[in-house]
């Protein structure tokens, strides 16, 4: 059987005007991979309600998961929750756990909880709120979108809190053969290679140091003892 998929929506003018460079994919994709969830689209839309709600209705019905990163804090410009309750036709309005939440971690602070705090508190009706041990606003699960912090130390906090609840797939394995061969000496042997192996993925990864050309060969999959083959049958063949 196939392995869930995700996607993920990154959503900040900041990330789009090179002002912020975005370190949650990485991360994402790295915790996606050890449980057998397959990333396979990223998106980055500016704070555009209408462009919000379009990737949020595409991706949700082209994958399993959705998630989501940036938007949900306490400023104007924070329109996640709003959009996400469009896209789904979802009432929004803060909701009575999420602000309790709010409540006790700002009367742990001795600080109040205003009107623009309390906009952290809105959520869409029927969504689950997902956990945030660092900074107590929660976000939440809609449908199969879950939405996130953009600050990656929340994000990573959320990301942990979401992925338990997930069913998952096999892991993804790797293995890596570094060769300082061009690209053009080695393309026919990885062709041969993909075609023998279908159920792999083989990818060809240039670099050039102290003048040299080289490839690391990456060769990935679900199933180990296929890899080993794969990559013992490559190594022979590149080493004639």
């Amino acid at each position: 059987m196939a392995n869930p998929t995700a996607a993920m929506l990154v959503i900040g003018d900041e990330i789009l005007s090179g002002r912020t460079r975005d370190a949650n994919m990485h991360y994402l994709a790295g915790e996606l991979v050890k449980h057998g969830i397959d990333l396979m689209e990223v998106r980055i839309v500016s704070d555009d309600e209408a462009a919000i709600i379009a990737a949020v209705q595409a991706l949700a019905g082209a994958y399993d998961h959705v998630f989501t990163s940036g938007g949900i804090g306490p400023t104007h410009d924070d329109i996640t929750a709003d959009c996400i309750a469009k896209a789904f036709d979802a009432h929004l309005d803060v909701r009575d756990d999420a602000r309790a939440i709010l409540q006790a971690h700002y009367d742990t602070q001795g600080l109040e909880l205003n009107e623009a705090r309390l906009r952290m508190a809105r959520i869409p009706e029927g969504a689950a709120l997902i956990e945030n041990p660092v900074s107590a606003a929660p976000g939440f699960t809609l449908g199969n979108v879950h939405v996130m912090a953009g600050v990656p130390l929340i994000f990573q906090a959320m990301v942990a809190s979401v992925i338990p609840t997930l069913t998952g797939g096999q892991p993804m394995l790797s293995q890596t053969l570094r060769v300082l061969r061009g690209e053009g000496e080695i393309a026919g042997p990885l062709r041969k290679l993909a075609e023998a192996y279908e159920d792999l993925s083989v990818g060809c990864y240039p670099f050039q140091k102290d003048g040299a050309f080289g490839a690391n060969i990456v060769i990935r999959g679900t199933d180990g003892a296929l890899i080993d083959v794969a990559m013992t049958e490559l190594a022979k063949e590149l080493e004639q």
